[in-house]
């Protein structure tokens, strides 16, 4: 492909220089690339340009905001290099999915983006989602890294899915993604709002900057046919109503307070809900088989999206009574000794206060509570988990989730400063093992802060342990 048609605005001979791949790390660049020098948060791509193009890059795009000197090959300056990074990944990768949803928000992304790919799948589409999972079909799960991939990474699977025949994708849109452009050159047909919470702040520095992250969706990314779906629940609500109504966007709006999909009520239902949902003046009873009122937000707003797209009210309704919980998501993974054991991914103050809040109405003994904070992340939430388990749970544990580069101690006592009375158990294991001791008649215990993941990162290794594997070793150790 020519040069010119991956980056706009080039004169002369050089726009007709082939390129036969794109790469943003020079340890990966073949013969023919496009090397993408991009600034990051410890590193700049500019420091191993020469390393590119030893290695064959035909070409080099920065930024125009620093010098590069004369290093051989063309080097194209442009004003916003992640932004032209993503249209070229379009560009490069040329196809999608006829049908690509997104989802932004703190919490509930990987369940809603999960609900709309069974959702689709149940209308009787091949599907996909793309997040913090890794790629999702009904075939299986290939694992990934990033919530939001890179635009390579990004483009390459879609056009990958495409081609495989899948029709609708629904991906999951991380405040980092949004602001770092990868999702600048995929043509969305719908994307939605969750909730804002609080997380990233390490990253983002203020709330404020956290939101307008991902407000960027909203105001530059989608299109002019783009139909925004908005749970009306959220604080935020109003202010992205109003993004949408500047850019003239059809807006589809859901939740309690939901214009177009409402949430009636919702009633307890063994362990699951009876939600009453008002459809175009429908009134309809559906029975949710998952707990939590925030699953049926969640639910709710899959449900917008594949509304959004003219599909038939009945069946996307009849889809939300067979939607199946996402793992690590609130995930009943074994009943001992009369109660229950319950894995969850929750891992910031809202996403924990939440999900104790959801299992309290299913506890007549205790609900117990093993968790802790990652770290080289931001500090100011461990505190706040500390006092939100202590008070909405009669026994906390906290434990080491994944440490990273931070000493475990001290972020254990940062947690234990907000959470005075807590015990304290290092090993994950040990703690999981201490917690499931304490299971009696009506109890749960809910492991927290990892969900479906299956390492955890200790310094720069992530060694293997998953808390499922945890949970069923230790009750094959008890026995049942």
């Amino acid at each position: 492909m020519k040069l010119s048609s991956l980056v706009p605005h080039i004169e002369n001979d050089i726009g007709n220089v082939q390129i036969s791949g794109l790469s943003v790390d020079s340890r990966r660049v073949k013969p023919g690339d496009l090397f993408f020098a991009l600034a990051g948060e410890h590193d700049n791509g500019l420091a191993y340009v020469n390393q590119a193009i030893k290695a064959g890059a035909r070409a080099i795009v920065y930024s125009n905001s620093v010098r590069l000197s004369d290093c051989g090959v063309p080097a194209i300056a442009v004003d916003d290099a992640r932004h032209v990074l993503a249209v070229a990944s379009a560009k490069f990768y040329g196809s999608q999915p006829e049908t690509v949803v997104a989802i932004t928000g703190t919490a509930g992304k990987s369940s809603v983006a999960d609900f709309t790919r069974q959702i689709f799948d149940h209308l009787g589409y091949r599907s996909a989602n793309i997040g913090t999972l890794g790629v999702v079909q009904k075939s299986g799960v290939a694992p990934g890294g990033l919530t939001t991939p890179g635009p390579i990474e990004l483009h390459r699977t879609l056009k990958g899915l495409q081609q495989a025949g899948v029709t609708h994708c629904a991906i999951e849109a991380s405040s980092h993604g949004i602001e770092q452009r990868r999702l600048d050159g995929v043509v969305l047909k719908a994307a939605a709002f969750t909730n804002l919470g609080h997380d990233h702040l390490d990253y983002h520095q203020t709330r404020e900057a956290y939101l307008e992250a991902k407000l960027r969706l909203f105001r530059h990314v989608v299109s002019e046919t783009t139909r925004v779906v908005l749970n009306a629940d959220s604080p935020e609500s109003d202010l992205i109503a109003a993004i949408a109504a500047s850019r003239d966007l059809d807006l589809f709006s859901v939740g309690v307070k939901g214009r177009d999909l409402q949430i009636v009520s919702i009633t307890r239902q063994n362990f699951g809900q009876c939600l009453s949902l008002s459809y175009k003046g429908n009134r309809r009873d559906i029975q949710f088989p998952l707990i939590g009122e925030f699953q049926a937000s969640n639910a709710v707003v899959a449900a917008g999206l594949t509304l959004s797209q003219s599909e038939s009210g009945d069946s996307v309704l009849d889809a939300i009574e067979k939607l199946q919980g996402v793992k690590g998501r609130l995930e009943k993974v074994a009943s001992w000794r009369g109660g229950m054991i319950i894995i969850d991914y929750a891992h910031k103050p809202d996403s924990l206060a939440a999900t104790l809040d959801a299992l309290r109405p299913y506890v007549s003994g205790r609900l117990i509570c093993v968790f802790g904070c990652g770290g080289d992340r931001d500090r100011a939430k461990r505190p706040m988990m500390g006092r939100i388990a202590m008070e909405k749970s009669d026994v906390v544990i906290v434990t080491d989730d994944n440490p990273r580069n931070e000493d475990p101690a001290l972020i254990r006592s940062e947690i234990l400063a907000g959470g005075k009375g807590a015990h304290e158990i290092a090993d994950r294991f040990e703690a999981i093992r201490y917690g499931i001791k304490l299971v009696g008649d009506g109890d749960i215990l809910v492991i927290a802060g990892k969900g479906h993941e299956e390492g955890q990162i200790i310094g720069t290794q992530t060694l293997p342990f998953s808390d499922h594997a945890a949970v069923e070793t230790i009750i094959a150790e008890l026995g049942l």
